[in-house]
């Protein structure tokens, strides 16, 4: 398990994996909790899949708002994807162990994806704003080509930006302890074990934490404020009604994802003494929105659901004949 490095005169000893314990606290049972993470997985993954399916076989659908939603399906499946196999392996198969390599890897993945998911609300809050404070421009300001350069910019920016924080984590030296008490390899988590001063990883997290999530809270408070300034100028109040049901779907996601993340700081910031609790904030983060997204646009947005209804109308006529 130890690679010998030599050092001048002292050996020092480099640990060739880590060990992801699980939830800290309750690994006698923790296996039971297998059955709804599974679950949740399997929705997300059928949700969304179905979600994509709906936007790209419905022709009313072809809209900036639907394709941002599509991108936000596949980012809900790669986020969930990136944890829940291991989580699973660890619970059914008590495959605990993780290269370094694949554990900087899998922490990398999660940042971006996290980020990216972020972005992606960024742009939908930008479609909301221009639809309706400027309706009459809004063909020709979100066009395919504005939501294709979108895309491309949010992917470029959420896979540059984190790239310091597993290239930080894996300058450091892990030359004792390798049991990670958590079911992820989280930055916090991995570097704790570290046996030399990780100031400048957890420094480089909040960096990060501040220009994404902080700028892209930012900009979604902002065209928000400008949307809410717009509608009360509406004199019927029907069409300020109807302005702002268009945004409910959108708010909920982002309430939830962002009250989740700042809780998560929190309890991070405060060192628990019951660390199972950010932990399993930590693991429902990555798999709950996932699942939840693609449901509350379904039940919220009415050509989404109604999509969705012929979709899998289609599916079981198929299936019949």
């Amino acid at each position: 398990m130890f690679q010998d490095l030599t050092n001048s005169n002292s050996s020092i000893f480099q640990v060739s994996e880590f060990i992801l314990m699980g939830f800290p606290g309750i690994h006698s049972w923790q296996h039971w909790l297998s059955f709804p993470l599974a679950l949740l997985y399997v929705l997300a993954l059928t949700a969304n899949t179905l979600i994509i399916i709906t936007i790209y076989q419905e022709v009313s659908l072809h809209q900036p708002m639907y394709h941002f939603l599509g991108i936000l399906s596949i980012v809900d499946m790669g986020l969930a994807t990136t944890i829940m196999p291991k989580i699973l392996a660890i619970f059914w198969f008590n495959a605990k162990t993780i290269s370094l390599p694949e554990c900087f890897a899998q922490m990398y993945a999660i940042h971006c994806f996290i980020a990216m998911e972020s972005g992606i609300f960024v742009c939908m809050a930008v479609d909301r704003y221009v639809v309706i404070c400027k309706p009459l421009r809004y063909t020709s300001i979100v066009t395919d080509s504005f939501v294709i350069k979108a895309t491309v910019l949010m992917v470029l920016r959420n896979c540059a930006i984190p790239m310091s924080v597993p290239v930080l984590a894996a300058q450091r030296n892990y030359c004792s302890r390798n049991q990670i008490e958590h079911c992820l390899c989280s930055n916090l988590g991995v570097t704790s074990l570290s046996c030399d001063d990780r100031t400048v990883n957890s420094i480089s997290q909040l960096i990060i934490a501040w220009v994404i999530m902080g700028g892209d809270l930012g900009l979604i408070m902002i065209s928000y404020v400008l949307i809410l300034r717009s509608v009360m100028k509406l004199n019927s109040v029907e069409a300020a009604s109807k302005a702002l049901s268009t945004c409910t779907s959108h708010l909920i996601l982002i309430l939830f994802f962002y009250t989740v993340v700042v809780v998560i700081s929190i309890t991070h910031s405060a060192q628990m003494k019951v660390p199972l609790i950010p932990v399993l904030l930590n693991v429902l983060h990555n798999v709950i929105p996932p699942a939840l997204n693609p449901m509350v646009y379904a039940l919220k947005n009415k050509e989404v659901k109604q999509g969705l209804y012929r979709v899998i109308g289609l599916e079981l006529k198929g299936y019949h004949t």
